[in-house]
């Protein structure tokens, strides 16, 4: 088959594109940075905003779109118009004309546990209402809500998936606020000393990349039948706190947790690392799934860097 994906030269879309070429599927890959795209992908460098770009994007029959591209929360917290402009305007648009060239085709959209706010009640769940609070989920809550209209309206057939913290992004700015989670991997592989910005007993829903890319091929694939109403789902996640996260990766490195410091920032320890339990039974029942345990999903976000 083939997949069109957008932001496929970030950290989710390399992956994404090398289990899909691993399958022996044909990929069609849009990226702003054409540097960071997988070998053996049709690549096209360019803005999601650009009509021009999604034309080239589109041109070829394709039998299902994986929308990655954004504009993620600390950058569209400082340009708001930018996030606009990307994560709302030129999806809708790419929405639009994906319909247009091939009617009711398979939509998966990367959505953020972020929608669900930061002032979370005891237990997450499917009923559990959006509340978002930062720009950049104040956006994507509004185009899920624009996958399920078009879905609704036959003119695609969308899957929309919130993702937890995945797990372990390069090292280097990513303009998100919840880097710390992946930068407490660089920092142990490589013996060095981490100052932890929240509380070690903060706790976050976390999956590798590794299993996020299964999930997102898995999504392309599944029933929609099996999803909720507004079909949106939250992926399936390991609920660990930062101190056994910790313990895992330096155990596995080989080093002393004791590497590990803290000196919490109460506001991104409000934000990112009070995850209280979490029930995700519409995304297990669709045949989404997390990585097991902790010991495997540090083990596969360590294989990686």
């Amino acid at each position: 088959m083939r997949v069109v994906i957008t932001g496929a030269g970030g950290f989710v879309g390399r992956e994404i594109c090398r289990q899909l070429l691993l399958r022996g599927d044909d990929v069609v890959g849009l990226d702003v940075n054409g540097g960071g795209m997988s070998n053996g992908i049709r690549k096209i460098v360019g803005e999601l905003s650009d009509p021009a770009v999604r034309r080239e994007l589109l041109s070829a029959d394709f039998d299902a779109v994986i929308h990655l591209a954004t504009v993620p929360g600390g950058a569209a917290e400082i340009d708001p118009a930018a996030s606009r402009g990307v994560n709302v305007d030129a999806m809708y648009d790419l929405l639009l004309e994906a319909a247009e060239r091939q009617p009711g085709v398979r939509v998966v959209y990367a959505s953020s546990i972020a929608v669900l706010g930061d002032a979370l009640p005891a237990t997450v769940d499917d009923q559990t209402p959006l509340s978002p609070k930062m720009i950049y989920a104040g956006h994507k809550a509004m185009m899920e809500h624009a996958i399920a209209m078009f879905s609704n309206r036959g003119m695609i057939d969308g899957v929309t998936v919130r993702l937890p913290g995945i797990l372990a992004r390069p090292k280097g700015p990513s303009g998100m606020k919840s880097a710390f989670m992946s930068d407490i991997f660089h920092a142990l592989k490589n013996g060095e000393p981490f100052e932890c910005p929240v509380y070690p007993d903060g706790t976050i829903w976390a999956q590798s990349v590794i299993t996020c890319a299964e999930n997102f091929i898995r999504a392309v694939h599944l029933d929609s039948a099996l999803l909720p109403p507004t079909r949106a789902v939250t992926l399936p996640a390991i609920r660990i706190s930062l101190q056994d996260l910790a313990a895992e990766i330096a155990s596995q490195c080989g080093v002393p947790v004791s590497l590990v410091s803290y000196n919490p920032d109460l506001a991104l320890d409000a934000a990112f690392a009070r995850q209280p339990l979490l029930v995700t039974a519409a995304a297990e029942r669709a045949g989404l799934a997390h990585d097991g345990n902790p010991a495997i999903l540090i083990r596969n976000a360590l294989s990686l860097i």
